[in-house]
């Protein structure tokens, strides 16, 4: 059973005094057990720095957040990272990577057979769910952009996370093998039992993958508009061309010009390059 998550009036400076910055401005967001959560704005609105905070890696100036009604204080084992840079050790193959957090577990108490048996069961249950059986023995420098971040999510989902944070994981690969990627994790979630708050300055892939868009607007950063998005639970790519997709995308779009002031700046260009009175 997955956890709620609350987030209650969260901000963050960063430096002090006249170097102080506001990363974060009084958020506030409940996120439902098993909701997938996308975040999506311009850079600077802290989208990133609220997810480093729900996976404990930063801490809040004010405000408090909540996992099924306990502060997060620090990483835990209910919560797992995924990353842009898929951080794999480049000495282990495949499958070693994907056990490499809960071999350090069971190091750290008593190993029984057990404890081996039912580590290498999951291990193999995520490689047949990632499509990575066939690299089991391969190493990093061998696989594409697109399996390393399969070995990086299989790894991530390894010890059970009840909760998936995922910040711009499918960033650095090309828009044929992030359409993969989409439908790979839309598949992990309906099968694991986990919450994925997931990180994007992607749009459409906000819209085709999340059950609500939140919008992040900078300066200082802020949650500005919730969306829900009107698709079902599974997902196709031909949704991506349904006229309630393409209009959210529009809205969401427009609100981010908005809130980021590239409007404004467009604007100027178009005047400045003499396309507009």
């Amino acid at each position: 059973m997955t956890e709620k998550i609350a987030i209650r009036g969260v901000s963050k400076v960063f430096g002090e005094g006249t170097h102080a910055v506001q990363a974060l401005q009084n958020a506030n967001l409940d996120i439902a057990s098993n909701e997938f959560i996308t975040f999506v704005g311009a850079s600077g609105c802290g989208k990133s720095t609220l997810l480093r905070m729900l996976g404990g890696l930063e801490t809040q100036t004010s405000g408090d957040i909540l996992v099924d009604g306990a502060s997060i204080d620090g990483p835990g084992a209910d919560r797992a990272m995924v990353f842009q840079h898929y951080s794999l050790y480049p000495w282990l193959n495949v499958v070693d990577n994907i056990k490499f957090s809960r071999q350090l577990s069971i190091n750290h108490r008593d190993r029984t057979s057990a404890d081996v048996e039912q580590a290498s069961g999951r291990a193999d249950a995520l490689l047949s769910l990632m499509g990575l059986t066939a690299a089991a023995k391969k190493y990093p420098a061998q696989l594409s952009g697109g399996m390393q971040q399969r070995v990086a999510i299989a790894r991530a989902l390894m010890s059970k996370p009840r909760i998936l944070l995922m910040d711009e994981p499918f960033g650095a690969l090309d828009a044929q093998t992030r359409e993969v990627m989409h439908d790979l994790i839309c598949h992990v979630r309906r099968l694991e039992d986990v919450t994925i708050v997931f990180v994007t300055h992607d749009v459409e892939e906000a819209i085709y993958l999340g059950d609500r868009v939140v919008l992040m607007a900078p300066r200082p950063g802020r949650i500005d508009t919730v969306y829900d998005v009107p698709l079902p639970a599974a997902r196709n790519q031909d949704m991506k061309l349904a006229p309630e997709f393409t209009q959210l995308k529009r809205e969401i779009l427009n609100r981010i010009r908005d809130t980021s002031g590239m409007k404004t700046d467009l604007e100027q260009l178009q005047k400045l390059s003499g396309l507009v009175a």
